[in-house]
């Protein structure tokens, strides 16, 4: 690929309406790699009936087959971000995701599903890294976190896609053509964004200075590991994950066992909570870090830190509570703050660097929070609950999850950390 620095077009990047629409596209873009993703919570049990696999081999598929694989391509891809085409690698990304969720019905076996998730991994790989890059040289710092909170939508739009039509199709349809259904329009969603979306300048949101050559990745690793809000920002936000991840996964299955809900029961329920709750609460908190922040920057963390810490006793009155519809009120107040973390996450990670290094910062970051997050999350989620069904039954799962939700405790004790350092670090970050 050859190296390009520069927009495709210079001048419409900085033109308002452009900036948000290409916005728009990669919302559509997330939201497609967050339908292929979070696809495998609502189709779990069938899945797992249909191959006879324990919780613990489910962990394992829709955890780390493919979080090794998206975590670990995501640093060299991006550190490709950070030389070349950026809109063109997302390109690519799109279609190779959505080709082998297309894959994923035909499978035949756990192996040979294992296989097609681990490519949909090594697609979406490609994804996240270079559209932080673009989007924080299309918006200033003081709408940065508003941005991010739009672009974190995708993950809520995702599962909004994902439950509501996912469970209506896998108990209508079955699971492997629901595959098929949810892989087909990131075909489209690539050719979007290849002909419409233009390749920003590098920093040109930055005050006027000669943008280097994007430095080695050691040395991206090196300088975010010697900035102490940087260190505590990625850390929490991969205990975020960790929390996060294995609550959106296993959650359909928990209703199913626990409450007796249906497939299409499930997905209109979490749909409307984490899709709709949930977006709310994520759009929201990358614009109020944006308000406060503008008084004191500080705020970016502060923000997360309240919204962790404050969900914990909800989390946990939930999964005490018995019948459905007193649990659901209760899930109200850690749908809308589960995730608080994203947008100000992205938001800090992009102004604690300079921007050459971008796309793999955000790498970085993305890799601990989907190998904590995504990858262990599940799969210890799976393996607590298989340890706990001697004494619990069809009940371990339920207490799996709520001893998982006290890790929002030490997410939040990081974001807290990081307050005390943020605002010297920016400011670094931006000489």
């Amino acid at each position: 690929m050859t190296p390009n620095t520069s927009s495709d077009q210079p001048g419409i990047t900085t033109a308002p309406w452009y900036r948000w629409y290409a916005l728009a596209v990669l919302v559509l873009v997330f939201t497609s790699s967050h339908v292929d993703r979070q696809i495998m919570g609502i189709l779990l049990e069938p899945i797992k009936h249909d191959l006879n696999a324990s919780d613990t081999q489910m962990g394992f598929l829709i955890g780390l087959t493919f979080a090794l694989f998206y975590a670990t391509l995501g640093m060299p891809i991006a550190m490709l971000a950070d030389r070349g085409n950026r809109r063109n690698i997302i390109t690519w990304a799109i279609t190779i995701w959505s080709g082998m969720t297309v894959l994923c019905g035909y499978a035949q076996s756990f192996a040979q599903l294992a296989i097609t998730r681990i490519g949909v991994g090594i697609g979406e790989a490609g994804s996240s890294p270079p559209s932080h890059s673009m989007i924080s040289d299309m918006f200033p710092m003081r709408q940065r976190g508003t941005a991010m909170g739009i672009y974190a939508l995708g993950v809520n739009l995702g599962l909004l896609i994902a439950y509501l039509a996912g469970g209506w199709m896998s108990e209508n349809w079955g699971w492997r053509t629901t595959f098929i259904v949810v892989g087909l329009p990131g075909l489209a969603i690539a050719l979007l964004t290849r002909f419409t979306v233009v390749e920003p300048k590098r920093g040109q949101q930055e005050a006027e200075r000669k943008i280097p050559q994007a430095p080695p990745f050691n040395e991206v690793a090196r300088y975010m590991w010697h900035t102490p809000a940087t260190r505590h920002v990625v850390f929490g936000s991969a205990l975020a994950g960790f929390v996060g991840y294995g609550m959106v996964l296993w959650l359909p299955a928990f209703f199913v066992r626990s409450h007796g809900l249906s497939q299409t029961e499930v997905g209109f329920t979490l749909a409307l909570m984490t899709g709709v709750v949930g977006g709310t609460g994520t759009f929201l908190a990358g614009k109020l870090a944006d308000v406060l922040s503008a008084r004191d920057q500080r705020w970016f963390a502060w923000v997360v830190a309240i919204g962790k810490g404050g969900l914990v006793p909800f989390l946990v009155w939930f999964f005490m509570m018995q019948e459905f519809l007193p649990a659901l009120l209760i899930y109200l107040v850690p749908a809308f703050l589960g995730g608080f973390y994203l947008a100000p996450t992205f938001a800090m990670v992009q102004s604690l660097v300079k921007p050459e290094m971008r796309s793999v910062a955000a790498a970085i970051c993305l890799f601990l929070l989907n190998i904590i997050g995504l990858g262990l999350g599940p799969q210890a989620v799976g393996i607590v609950s298989d340890l706990l069904a001697d004494q619990h039954g069809k009940e371990s799962l339920r207490y799996a999850l709520m001893i998982f939700s006290l890790v929002n405790i030490w997410s939040a004790l990081h974001y807290f950390l990081a307050a005390r350092t943020l605002r010297e670090d920016i400011k670094k970050a931006a000489t």
